[in-house]
């Protein structure tokens, strides 16, 4: 491939790992564990893997000769930054263990495993994507490893390349699969471990082990630089309000990351409009408030950071389109037979009396897009309702009704100017921060390490990551430990639990504190692009959240 000057620079950075894995190591199993909820369930369907220790790795003087080991990796899901050094650090782990193990990629994520496409990546193809953003090394799916057949059809092929285990690398959903997978094959003595490692954007899986998901710390990085170059733009022309909606379907963590890193005038949390119960009108309401102190100030121009999934926690949608998908749901045939021209009456007509009068206010293009094709889960693609067009339209309209109120209050020939944007795969594909290409070697390195320890059905863990890289600690969590029951496609699945914005955490906290001087002051940061060379305080700074979350410690080697 042809190389920019970054790519080339990039190419030559090492990445740093918990001290721990610089040599023997050996596994310390702690207290046996259960899952986050729904015990007696979880354990029932996970008879083999349920209730196994939390895994941490110390230092060990006794050298193991390992024999060759055959591993297989898949990308899972959507992209996420550090991925390839994810497949770097787990093919550096097994190789430095015995030089003669392999590394297989299945192409195009799970699909690959089941139609036996793949391909061995050798040092020469690995060495190419070091420390580069995207997925492309082998390509990502969304497949999902859900029937027996695909299992044994997978196993197949893992057979046939003596791989003695799998790494999976996604999201919660793909390493709900990773679990399942795990204890089939378990259960069926395989000999083929499963080890999955903790990939997604949003932020929404961690828990007290797994601190961050790989690939927030840049996307959030990515996103805030360009919301910072808006906010100047804004502050410049000063004529503009600008509707800023960012990726994060299930919970809010990229728009309070980004909004503790920009300081927006306005930045809806998906979470707290839920826990106060706000309609779509208060929330228009709130934010036109806010436009009209602004006015008063002299500031006719301001930003609006807005969560991709807000619409599923205004109550009154959460209620509309869990009717909505259950009849597209059980009616999907007969539902796809009809003219799109006349869907929205036919929705009107099947709805209950308070869904329906809702469903009929809402502007043409929303109403569609709430019964566009469902996702492979049964659900409303909330990533395809445009809401920052919606509360662009409704504040609009609701500072005509102000203007006309209030004229004394507003300038002569004022206007409320908007423009829209939505800002996601920008970010998913952008060269790791140094945080990401650390954390995310350190991960595949420890994937090795669960792996050549025996172990199945974990998840990769790497800790205390706002300290220093040497003074992170690596270890595996149970993938059970994480599991509830949630309702799919009508009937109740185990699946990992997300992690939502805590409303009585401290990233949360930090941001309401402030939220209201933002809102009336112009108070903007502009982070600029993320930094890979100079002071080690500003490349490998972690993201604003995990230092709020466990506490700012020393960065760099020491």
């Amino acid at each position: 491939m042809t190389k920019s000057a970054l790519q080339i620079a990039r190419a030559s950075y090492l990445p740093k790992m918990p001290s721990v894995l610089n040599g023997n190591v050996e596994a310390v199993d702690g207290a046996q564990t259960q899952s986050v909820a729904d015990q007696d369930d979880i354990k029932k369907l996970f008879p083999n893997t349920y209730g196994m220790p939390v895994v941490t790795f110390k230092k060990s003087d006794v050298k193991i000769d390992y024999p060759p080991i055959n591993v297989g990796v898949i990308l899972s899901g959507g992209q996420a930054p550090g991925g390839h050094n994810v497949i770097a650090g787990l093919f550096d782990g097994i190789t430095k263990s015995n030089p003669d193990s392999k590394l297989y990629g299945f192409i195009l994520g799970p699909k690959g495993l089941v139609d036996h496409n793949y391909k061995e990546l050798t040092a020469d193809i690995i060495d190419e994507y070091r420390n580069t953003g995207g997925f492309d090394i082998i390509g990502s799916g969304r497949t999902k490893l859900e029937k027996k057949e695909q299992f044994d059809k997978g196993l197949e092929i893992l057979k046939k390349l003596k791989i003695k285990a799998l790494v999976i690398i996604g999201g919660d959903d793909s390493n709900t699969n990773a679990c399942v997978l795990a204890e089939y094959y378990k259960s069926i003595n395989a000999g083929v471990q499963v080890i999955g490692c903790p990939k997604t954007i949003d932020g929404d899986l961690k828990n007290e082990q797994i601190e961050t998901s790989f690939g927030f710390d840049t996307a959030c990085k990515v996103y805030s630089e360009v919301i910072g170059n808006i906010q100047r733009d804004c502050n410049s022309a000063r004529k503009y309000w600008h509707f800023i909606k960012l990726m994060g379907r299930s919970a809010s963590h990229i728009a309070l990351e980004c909004a503790l890193q920009t300081h927006p005038n306005i930045c809806i949390i998906s979470e707290e409009v839920a826990e106060k119960k706000q309609t779509l009108a208060k929330i228009v309401d709130n934010i036109a408030q806010i436009v009209k102190k602004r006015v008063e100030k002299g500031n006719n121009f301001g930003t609006v950071l807005i969560p991709e999934g807000l619409i599923e926690f205004i109550p009154e949608f959460k209620s509309l389109i869990a009717e909505l998908n259950e009849y597209l749901v059980n009616n999907e045939t007969e539902f796809k037979r009809i003219k799109k021209s006349e869907r929205r009456a036919h929705i009107i007509d099947k709805l209950s009396n308070d869904h329906s009068k809702l469903y009929a206010s809402l502007p043409e293009n929303v109403a569609l897009q709430l019964v566009m094709d469902r996702d492979e889960h049964g659900n409303t693609q909330v990533s395809l309702i445009e809401t920052e067009k919606l509360l662009a339209e409704m504040v609009s309209s609701r500072m005509e009704k102000i203007i006309k109120r209030h004229k004394n209050k507003f300038p002569a020939g004022y206007k409320f100017s908007t423009q829209v944007h939505f800002f996601g795969y920008e970010g998913r594909c952008a060269a790791p921060s140094n945080y990401d290409a650390d954390y995310c070697y350190s991960l595949g390195y420890t994937a090795s390490q669960l792996i050549l320890t025996g172990k199945t059905g974990y998840m990769a863990s790497v800790r205390n990551t706002t300290a220093a890289a040497n003074k992170w600690i690596a270890g595996g969590i149970p993938i059970t430990m994480m599991m509830n029951l949630e309702l799919r496609h009508g009937s109740m699945k185990p699946v990992i639990q997300k992690a939502l914005v805590r409303l009585d955490g401290a990233p949360f906290k930090k941001f309401a504190s402030k939220r209201n001087a933002w809102a009336l002051n112009t108070d903007y940061v502009y982070p600029g692009p993320i930094q890979y060379f100079g002071p080690t305080e500003v490349c490998d700074e972690p993201s604003k959240t995990l230092q709020l979350e466990i506490g700012r410690k020393k960065r760099g080697s020491v």
